[in-house]
């Protein structure tokens, strides 16, 4: 006979009843059932027997860093391209390194949660295209593959060709531009899909907001790669930056307060309460304050121009940390407190069954 680690949370074996016996002696089955009627008696706002529903997933402060790195990764090598395409230098090879060191801080950062490296080669053995996990592998790896190259032929452009290619400095030249705008098609799925990721898992914060999540996300994205670009580049060259950074912060903010208006109300509660809320709280702020900021630098004159460029991209980029740490937290949160899971579904049960909807797996009528 085998046990379970979950035996201790069992209610007792009820007792099996009796069978009646008839006066000649022969037995027959009583009235009663052999096996009682299940009831459900301890699920409730507390959980089963005080345990949580849903099991929240392993994953720590790495996995925060890694949804941030990767909207920095994605909106950088969108703006790359948008330099590229206009001729802007400076600003191009600035994101592009920033797209690099972006993607590789988050692919370590990816396999120290994962704990081994070759964990990480494991993901790409397949491609499993309902799998945002898997999908999501491949976009890291297409999109690191493409700016790394875009990247490499900028670094080799600032050392005066001094990097060890030989007959390959000719075929880098020739893949430089096509690789800069392969690097801004997977930008945008680099930086949404980590929302993706989320909504589809059962954390109730998290897959309550899965509609509009990957919009917040996005437009964290480009808040992030404007800003990070208003602090390495001089204003100049900055303006593509300055406008992707207010575009981004009108978004963000725009989208966050729709998710959170579209979402269960208990469900949403994690974005409220305890540090998730705060830090929601202060990536509001410091997304207003940066977005503002950037459009004062933007009309300023002058050696305090670049300056407050450089504060307000560091506001953005702490904007889009916040939003997403906030996000992560709160998904975290919304597993440990069995109320989260129990009372949404309550209230969807009983719209299903106000609407007529019965017969099915869900309404059990």
């Amino acid at each position: 006979m085998t046990s379970s680690e979950y035996g201790q949370f069992r209610p007792p074996r009820p007792q099996r009843p009796q069978r009646g016996r008839r006066r000649g002696g022969g037995g027959r089955r009583g009235d009663e059932l052999m096996v009682p009627q299940a009831q459900v008696e301890h699920l409730d706002e507390n959980g089963y027997y005080g345990h949580p529903v849903v099991k929240a997933p392993p994953w720590e402060t790495p996995v925060g860093a890694y949804l941030v790195l990767g909207g920095i990764a994605g909106g950088s090598g969108l703006l790359a391209a948008g330099a590229q395409l206009t001729g802007r230098k400076v600003l191009r090879r600035n994101a592009r390194l920033a797209g690099l060191g972006a993607a590789g801080a988050g692919a370590l950062a990816l396999v120290a949660d994962l704990g081994r490296p070759e964990r990480f080669l494991h993901m790409m053995r397949t491609f499993k295209v309902t799998s945002p996990m898997s999908v999501g592998s491949w976009i890291l790896m297409g999109y690191s593959g493409m700016i790394g190259v875009a990247a490499a032929s900028e670094v080799d452009a600032l050392t005066g060709d001094r990097l060890p290619l030989g007959r390959l400095r000719p075929l880098l030249r020739a893949l430089e531009g096509p690789a800069g705008l392969g690097a801004a098609a997977m930008g945008a799925p680099l930086a949404a899909y980590t929302a993706v990721l989320l909504g589809d898992t059962a954390m109730p914060t998290w897959n309550a907001m899965h509609r509009d999540l990957p919009f917040v996300f996005v437009s964290s994205a480009s808040l992030a790669a404007g800003g990070l670009a208003l602090i390495t580049t001089p204003a100049a060259e900055a303006g593509p930056a300055r406008n992707l950074a207010v575009l981004g912060v009108i978004g963000d903010v725009a989208a966050t307060r729709l998710m959170e208006q579209r979402m269960d109300p208990v469900a949403a509660e994690p974005l409220h309460h305890g540090g998730p809320g705060k830090l929601m709280r202060w990536a509001e702020r410091l997304a207003v304050a940066g977005g503002v900021g950037a459009l004062i630098a933007g009309g300023r004159q002058g050696r305090g121009r670049r300056a407050l460029a450089a504060a307000a991209g560091g506001a953005l980029v702490a904007a889009s940390t916040c939003t997403r740490f906030g996000v992560f937290h709160a998904g975290l949160e919304s597993a440990r407190d069995p109320r989260y899971t129990i009372e949404p579904q309550k209230r969807r049960l009983a719209a299903r069954r106000a609407a007529g909807v019965t017969g099915d797996s869900i309404t059990g009528l």
